[in-house]
């Protein structure tokens, strides 16, 4: 048995019926009881059908309700467990005012959604349907009013959004002149202490900045806030967007399902996104930290001045402001590194969302359970739509079609056909055809033919898209193809030029060359698709070496090592000499960033192994994924190592400390040459760096290495180390789920999960371990036993009756079962059958399980 659940259409949006003018909320804060009373005054909306006034509710004890000051008999009204209905003809014209107190339980909402407790503070998260579990309210994104906000606690620090009015002993008001939906309210109160700053904006208006954080933390906090003050800098550089309150508050929180959320006025963040030092953090910590900071601020006007008019139009939102995040840390950090970054990350998450049961719309048609579908098609693929849209447009009228959007839509409630109506308007352009990408699932395909016939290079694209669930019939999509040509010696004959596919199949020419081209295709990863072109290993060198673009100099390499590992996979080929001699070429070049030759060593992970197998028609074996990615990472580091030696001295950091661009691309190379060398040279220079190592990159990256090597001792003397420390801890217990041995990998994370300092409860400990097994050690997780997949299933089911949200995204760990054998794909199946036949289930854990199931 399952939550009741009803399945939600994009077709079946309707205006509201009510509109809201202004919101009224008095707090009296208590653990177990708080009391919430609400005044809010409604109004007609003329463009709405009248009617009913129905509002969300869910897990609230209602005391009291009155319309105009006038209590209500119960007959006057229906309650049952998600709403309260007035009837029409209780109510009493076309403006009133609603008022109600509820008692909640914040202590016991361990869903984190809503109003609950973390380490004795209270904190909100209301997106997307959190704030009907704290008053009864029309709880969807186009109903905003500005609110008033009094807080009564005895705690030392009363928050919520806007500017603060008064304090005047326990009781705290707040006030948000700006309309906002209510997902984006937010409170907090505890006994926190502030890392403050200030902002003069370029009108002239000071900003008081704080970052509140729990006593002892306040020394962690100065890089988010740098990031705060750049990101707010950038966005009227590049944007013209001003902030436009006289605060900007940011609250640190252990327990939060997210990593961050966009309050208007008071960002709540998950604490690994905020707190940072040398010794705690790393690089890649460092680097989130700036890139979320900057996300949850860009909202203020992507997001909170424009927000969403329902739930459908969420990548509105959320792919607009990844978008610009992106831009953000491509300024801060290198745009060609970054540019990598975010392909990594878009195949690892969203492309093996495309090609699986999970796979929808960048805008879908319909959900059971919104939660699910903040997903990495809605925000990573929905960037991508974004940046193909500047891509053919160009950066002016892309600049200008925004000044647009904001000066029409600001303080509106918008959807994708009014973002797409500003570009056209501003560009002229017709884009019915590119808005396909938000409404059809699928990575497309882009095949390529080519020939050379006297001076003329003929290239041919043909695009194919995969059915995917509920839309087995796809048309073609507009693709920018950014396309370079290099002649044999490796000059640049023709400059970036973007080739723009609207067919299923077209072809382009390009006359007046000397002698045959060598390609350079889909420079800068233009268009979120796979490629398929097989150009010969003298071509994809050639392009390694000399292409004037960064992105496919480092696809060139990618390719090489997937071609290598696949034919490893299927006949034990051995690695080319000549492929090893190119990597070990990269690896010694001064010209090349650091971060950049980094990258190229890296290997493609276990997970991408596994999907080229699978697409190259082998049935994949994890076991075998692994042993063959260590055997070529054995053979490169032979190839290449005096070089790495040379390397791993030269990229020394020294005992001094910085989280820049530069100092961290030299320790990502000199990590992964220790990566490298470490299981052909054993653990001495691996012990050599954790017992020197002045900051937690260098130190964590010698503990994997440890750890791979066995070293009995090392995990507790981290842990004796570092145990008064929460975030350290969660590395800890990811760094032995993820560096297990595949045979030993379940066996550890069932240990790890009995262990005193393991806290279920808690998403980030939770994800160190169960996301450590599955997302990190895929071969372990893939245990032909089939423990890994009853080990997750275990976890789930036990995790939902406390946060189903969380246990939903975990459970996508199962959405590659159709890659595998039959063995394992009938373990996998069981497991699912389980999972949907557990009493009480949610709706956030059904859908999912229901839609991997209907795979």
């Amino acid at each position: 048995m399952t939550d009741s659940a009803r399945t939600i259409h994009l077709s079946d949006y309707r205006p509201p019926a009510w509109l809201i003018e202004s919101v009224e909320l008095d707090f009296a804060l208590d653990p177990k009881a708080t009391r919430v009373r609400s005044r809010i005054r409604f109004t007609r909306n003329p463009a709405g059908d009248g009617g009913d006034l129905v509002l969300d509710g869910e897990q609230l004890s209602l005391l009291s309700v009155a319309l105009d000051d006038q209590p209500l008999s119960d007959n006057a009204y229906q309650q049952d467990g998600t709403s309260l209905t007035i009837p029409a003809a209780q109510l009493p014209g076309d403006s009133f005012t609603f008022a109600a107190e509820v008692e909640i339980n914040p202590a016991a909402n361990t869903a984190l959604e809503g109003l609950y407790m973390s380490n004795g503070m209270f904190c909100t998260q209301c997106e997307a349907e959190g704030f009907r579990k704290i008053t009864y309210y029309p709880d969807r994104p186009d109903v905003m009013a500005p609110f008033t906000v009094r807080i009564d606690s005895p705690l030392p620090v009363l928050l919520s959004n806007g500017n603060p009015v008064e304090r005047h002993g326990h009781v705290a008001e707040w006030h948000d002149p700006w309309p906002k939906p209510a997902y984006l309210f937010a409170l907090v109160a505890g006994d926190l202490v502030a890392y403050s700053d200030h902002f003069i904006t370029m009108s002239g208006r000071s900003v008081a900045l704080n970052i509140w954080v729990r006593r002892g933390d306040e020394g962690k906090c100065a890089y988010a806030m740098d990031a705060l003050k750049r990101s707010m800098s950038w966005d009227e550089e590049v944007y013209g967007r001003e902030y436009d309150l006289d605060v900007f508050n940011i609250v640190a929180v252990d327990d939060f399902n997210m990593g961050a959320m966009e309050n208007k006025g008071l960002n709540i963040f998950n604490s690994k996104y905020v707190l940072a030092s040398p010794e705690t953090a790393t690089d890649r910590d460092y680097e989130f930290i700036e890139g979320i900071i900057a996300h949850e601020y860009f909202h203020n006007w992507t997001g909170n001045r424009i927000t969403c008019r329902d739930w459908f139009q969420l990548c509105l939102k959320e792919g607009l402001t990844v978008f610009r995040d992106q831009q953000f840390s491509a300024d801060m950090r290198g745009e060609a590194v970054k540019r990598i970054d975010d392909v990594l990350s878009l195949r690892a998450r969203q492309f093996r969302e495309d090609a699986g049961p999970l796979a929808h719309p960048v805008r879908p048609e319909s959900f059971v359970e919104i939660n699910n579908f903040y997903t990495a098609t809605v925000y990573e693929k929905g960037a991508e739509v974004i940046g193909m849209l500047k891509r053919l447009v160009g950066d002016a009228a892309y600049y200008q079609a925004l000044d647009l959007y904001f000066d029409r839509h600001d303080g509106d409630a918008a959807t994708i056909e009014d973002w797409l109506a500003v570009f056209e308007e501003a560009t002229g352009r017709d884009l019915t055809q590119f808005k396909r990408w938000y409404s059809q699932a699928g990575t497309p395909r882009l095949s390529v033919k080519d020939d050379f016939k006297g001076d003329t290079y003929r290239i041919e694209f043909t695009q194919e898209t995969k059915p995917t669930p509920g839309q087995p019939d796809k048309l073609p999509q507009v693709i920018p193809v950014a396309i370079g040509l290099l002649d044999p010696s490796g000059q640049e004959v023709e400059p970036t030029r973007v080739l723009e596919i609207t067919e299923t199949r077209q072809a382009f020419q390009f006359h007046g060359l000397g002698k045959r081209p060598v390609p350079s295709i889909l420079r800068g990863f233009s268009a979120p698709v796979i490629l398929d072109h097989a150009p010969s290993f003298e071509d994809r060198a050639l392009i390694l070496a000399h292409d004037t673009d960064p992105f496919n100099m480092w696809e060139a390499g990618r390719s090489l090592s997937r071609e290598t590992l696949l034919a490893m996979l299927r006949d034990d080929t051995p690695p080319a000499g000549a492929y090893l001699e190119a990597l070990a070429r990269v690896a010694a070049n001064p010209a090349l960033d650091p971060a950049f030759r980094a990258l190229v060593l890296a290997l493609p992970s276990e997970d991408d192994i596994a999907q080229g197998a699978h697409d190259a028609g082998l049935v994949p074996d994890p076991t075998a994924i692994h042993e063959t990615r260590r055997a070529l990472s054995n053979a490169v580091a032979g190839a290449a190592r005096e070089t790495l030696e040379t390397v791993y001295d030269q990229m020394d950091t020294g005992q001094s400390y910085s989280p820049d661009a530069a100092s961290a691309g030299r320790r990502a190379l000199r990590n992964t040459a220790l990566r490298l060398l470490s299981p052909l040279d054993g653990p001495d220079r691996a012990r050599a760096q954790y017992a020197a190592a002045t900051n937690m990159t260098d130190q964590l990256a010698a503990f994997a290495c440890l750890l791979e090597a066995g070293d009995a001792g090392i995990a507790a003397a981290f842990h004796d180390q570092w145990k008064g420390d929460r975030l350290v801890m969660d590395k800890w217990f990811m760094m032995q789920v993820a560096h297990a041995a595949p045979e030993s990998a379940v066996g550890t994370a069932r240990a790890l999960t009995g262990h005193a300092d393991f806290d279920w409860k808690n998403p980030n400990r939770f994800r160190s371990v169960i996301g450590g097994l599955t997302a990190a050690n895929p071969a372990g997780f893939h245990d032909p036993t089939g423990a890994g997949y009853r080990f997750l299933a275990d976890w789930l089911i036990r995790l939902d009756r406390a946060n189903p949200q969380t246990a939903a995204r975990m459970s996508t760990a199962f959405e590659t079962r159709a890659r595998y054998d039959a063995d394992r794909q009938a373990m996998m199946t069981e497991e699912l059958e389980r999972i949907a036949g557990t009493e009480g289930l949610s709706r956030d854990l059904t859908e999912m399980v229901g839609r991997m199931l209907a795979d």
